[in-house]
């Protein structure tokens, strides 16, 4: 009996030992032929053999075989700004040819060919193997029978639209706005034997409650004879459950369900991945194929307008990939690439990654698997005219089903729309996503990822289970339709907007604020592509004697940009009902008239805007947050703050809440406790108020409100600006006019005047607090300034305190202002307080500057500190600062001017 059970536990263990044959590997040199005019299949040039070398996996941009792209970066214009550049350019079909010797005779060979774009056919030895078209999932190519001795691959590669899958080509899957439309092939490249009985599909599903995992498993074929199924499951290394050897069922569709005793969790904090392993063997043991699946046990469910991960609230944190990889021109086929990615995604707070209108490749969704990111991927779409082309319906149907086949058992996978923004048929939309949902229901599933078309957009779609939008019937759920029109306030939520919603609700494309470019970035691109958009707004800035603001201009951009995505994270936050948010972007989108709008830059490295600590304190699973009513108060009045959490970690807290409010130098003038608080998972709990009169405080000052958690250190901070309420500074020497002839009159005679005219009267361009959205040339009607650059260490600000960038006690003054231009202009001039053009037009622009008129001064302010003073504390405090400075000593401008020069400000 030992015996007997000894060697059955031999024969058991030897079932996994046999290898299956490893494939064999085409990357390699290749020769190649280019056949633009398509006379490659008439000419059988598949018989032909070719002398131009390439290797793959590789590209042609790669070897730099193409059209050279030529690039003038002297001229500021729309074509040099829309995107960055290729060195070269080659659209059309390219022959690849290779020979390969095999020792051994494969009975059943398929060629795989790892990401191409778009369109493959194959020929092997002369004789056709077929065609395919995914842009985001393998081909395949089945060989047939292969003899022992040399073989010839010959493959054909069109990059041509075969689809119309996207308006003006800008879906993310086939684009030269952020990848490239190159041609090759870009990852695995292999032959393998896949004999008689192979596995043609396994979907794992895993039910963490039930605690069992259940393949379907579909073969390409049940050949006659006795085969066997046995697999096992393993957790860290480590095997957690394996099978005897069971006889395969008669017919290609199999199961296999497992009970485990336990099991552990995947998620944000617990990115707990399972491999599964499945061999077919024959009756001797032997392993014919063998299949490894990855798959986590989590359960993602929409509860009305919660998210729930397993059980539990969840908020999404995201941001958009766009296939933004500007060295390769294409995305990184392997681990350290999205590495990279991931890591810097997480140093910021995130658990969520965006798929913009393309699906990422296998090293992808392991790495999210690993760290526990939510994607949400996209069909290869962005089109305004769905459901015209029944081809490309049958195209996405097909594209769908390959998502399903090669990514969809990753624990990673998570969320799925059908595309960006999409126009059109509805109908069909919708009927992919009962189809979907009906086949394949590890994942949550939303119709569009927004849409403009009417009667769309703004509520859910029937199918839904969940909704990304930017507004809904009721009102915007982003700031861009807010923060330039509305003061601020930081007691407001989206509430009013998202309620009565019936699903989760995620806010889309959050941010879209635009930084000055990074002229340091230009040395990065070593690769296919070249910043020659960067390169000509270096040049005109050059040309205008401006280069030397273009580091102050990137600074002061991203500070502004910066607090804009903290307010905009936070009234997220603040918000019952709100699923998530996307940000566009954490990163910049260099297509699309070159749209700088990340706090990294688009290799997902930091530009000094802000460091990664510091937007986890409003961008993490734990935020402390305070609601209050303005940025700007007098001390007469009291600051008064309601907190709350919001907790999106697994598990509930119990701390302490404190909060301080202390100097610019760190000294704590009030701080106090809310107590020690039950912190359940979500937002949306009130935790106390607390109340601080302003009184002694006797002189300007920008204050720091902090809230923190007390024994596990969460803590989060806001600036507020006090000002005191005395009378208006009398000062002598100094004559304050709201006019403008009134002015050179005084000037004329020698006086010294502070000069602030009706901004009806200035020829200048209208205050605008926010920065220019998207791209100042993807959307050129719009106000096109990016913040202020403040000389704040200049006297004239003495008593108005600021940063060098545009903060929030800004707001009253530039949204009532209109700033001067100097260019053209003989009077050179360096604002104490300057507006940062965009990037698109540099002009020379201020709103406060200091001239010498013969034996005159001047300080020429135009934004408004003249009306209304009494409910503008800013204003008021700014104009008394300037009243001081300019009685002063202190008062000595430099820059000469005459009453001609001055009078082209005005009308």
């Amino acid at each position: 009996m030992k015996k007997a059970l000894l060697l059955a536990t031999l024969l058991s263990a030897c079932f996994y030992t046999h290898a299956q044959r490893a494939p064999v590997s085409l990357a390699s040199s290749w020769t190649i032929k280019l056949d633009s005019a398509d006379r490659g299949v008439a000419g059988k040039w598949f018989d032909q053999r070719f002398t131009r070398v390439i290797t793959l996996p590789g590209t042609l941009d790669d070897a730099h075989i193409g059209e050279p792209v030529k690039t003038d970066t002297s001229v500021l214009s729309k074509d040099i700004m829309l995107r960055l550049s290729r060195r070269v350019r080659y659209t059309g079909a390219v022959w690849y040819q290779r020979s390969i010797t095999i020792g051994k005779g494969m009975t059943n060979a398929e060629l795989l060919l790892e990401r191409v774009i778009w369109k493959t056919d194959c020929w092997v030895d002369g004789k056709p193997a077929g065609s395919a078209e995914s842009l985001i999932a393998p081909q395949h190519f089945s060989l047939g029978k292969l003899s022992p001795g040399k073989h010839v691959i010959t493959l054909r590669i069109d990059n041509r639209k075969q689809h119309d899958i996207s308006f003006n080509d800008f879906a993310h899957a086939y684009t030269d706005g952020t990848q490239i439309i190159w041609n090759g092939v870009i990852g695995r490249m292999e032959i393998s034997d896949k004999g008689y009985a192979t596995f043609a599909q396994i979907d794992v599903t895993a039910s963490l409650a039930g605690k069992t995992a259940t393949a379907a498993i579909q073969l390409t074929s049940r050949p006659p004879g006795d085969l066997y199924l046995q697999h096992r499951i393993m957790l860290a290394g480590k095997t957690v459950k394996s099978s005897q050897r069971v006889p395969l069922r008669s017919g290609t569709v199999q199961q296999a369900k497992v009970n485990l005793p336990q099991v552990k969790e995947w998620n944000e904090f617990n990115p707990n991945v399972y491999t599964w392993t499945f061999e077919v063997t024959d009756r001797n043991g032997k392993v014919l194929d063998s299949r490894t699946e990855r798959f986590g046990f989590r359960t993602l469910t929409a509860q009305g307008s919660n998210l729930l991960i397993n059980g539990r609230p969840l908020f999404l944190r995201g941001t958009l990939e766009c296939n933004i990889f500007p060295i390769q021109g294409h995305p990184p086929m392997e681990r350290a690439g999205w590495l990279k990615v991931f890591t810097a995604a997480k140093q910021y707070g995130l658990n969520h990654l965006r798929f913009h209108s393309w699906c990422p490749p296998e090293a992808a969704f392991r790495v999210a698997d690993s760290l526990g990111f939510y994607l949400h991927v996209e069909l290869p779409l962005w089109s305004l005219k769905v459901g015209e082309d029944t081809a490309t319906l049958r195209y996405l149907e097909d594209e769908a089903q390959q998502m399903i086949k090669n990514y969809g058992n990753h624990p990673s996978f998570c969320f799925w729309s059908m595309g960006n923004e999409l126009e059109g048929d509805f109908a069909w939309l919708g009927g992919l996503v009962k189809k979907l949902k009906k086949q394949d229901n590890r994942h949550l599933y939303t119709t569009t990822t927004f849409s403009f078309q009417n009667g769309h957009g703004k509520t859910p779609e029937p199918s839904d289970d969940f909704f990304i939008t930017q507004y809904t019937d009721k009102g915007w759920v982003r700031g861009q339709g807010i923060f330039n029109t509305n003061p601020p306030d930081f007691k407001t939520d989206y509430g009013k907007a998202v309620s009565g919603t019936t699903v989760p609700l995620v806010i889309h494309e959050v941010g879209q604020y635009s930084v000055y470019p990074d002229l340091k970035e230009i040395d990065k691109y070593t690769g296919v592509l070249v910043p020659a958009n960067f390169s000509a707004v270096r040049h005109d800035l050059r040309k205008k004697g401006m280069l030397g603001l273009a580091d102050p201009y990137l600074k002061a951009s991203g500070k502004l940009s910066a607090n804009l995505y903290k307010e905009e994270i936070e009234r997220a936050l603040k918000t019952p009902g709100v699923g998530g948010f996307q940000l566009l972007d954490l990163h910049d989108f260099p297509g699309q008239g070159t749209a700088l709008v990340g706090i990294l830059n688009a290799f997902w490295e930091s530009k000094g805007i802000i460091k990664p600590e510091d937007f986890r304190q409003f961008c993490g699973p734990v935020v402390p947050l305070l609601r209050f009513y303005k940025a700007g108060y007098t001390n007469t009045e009291n600051f008064e703050a309601s907190a709350e959490i919001a907790n999106y970690l697994d598990k509930a807290l119990k701390d302490e809440l404190q909060w301080t409010i202390a100097t610019q130098d760190n000294k704590t003038l009030f701080k106090g406790t809310l107590g020690t608080n039950n912190l359940p998972v979500g937002n949306g709990r009130p935790l106390g108020k607390f109340t601080v009169p302003l009184h002694s405080i006797n002189r300007a000052q920008e204050l720091t409100v902090t809230l923190k958690l007390a024994r596990s250190g969460y803590r989060n901070q806001w600036k507020i600006w006090v000002y005191p309420t005395q009378p208006e500074t009398k000062v002598t020497g100094v004559q304050f006019t709201t006019s403008v002839d009134s002015a050179l009159q005084l000037l004329k005679a020698g006086k010294t005047v502070v000069l602030n005219p009706d901004t009806a009267h200035i020829q200048g361009i209208d205050g605008r607090f926010a920065p220019v959205f998207w791209s100042p040339v993807h959307f050129p009607d719009q106000p096109g300034s990016m913040g202020l650059l403040i000389n704040n260490q200049h006297p004239a600000l003495t008593d108005f305190p600021t940063n060098t960038y545009s903060d929030w006690q800004w707001w009253d003054l530039v949204t009532r202002s209109r700033s001067v231009q100097f260019d053209g202009s003989v009077t050179r001039q360096d604002p104490i307080v300057r507006v940062i053009d965009n990037f698109f037009r540099n002009r020379n622009l201020g709103l406060l500057m200091e001239f010498r008129m013969g034996n005159g001064k001047l300080l020429l302010c135009t934004m408004d500190i003249q009306h209304d003073l009494d409910k503008r504390p800013a204003a008021r405090q700014l104009k008394s600062s300037l009243m001081r400075y300019a009685s002063s000593d202190k008062f000595r401008p430099s820059q000469q001017t005459t009453m001609e020069e001055l009078s082209k400000f005005f009308k």
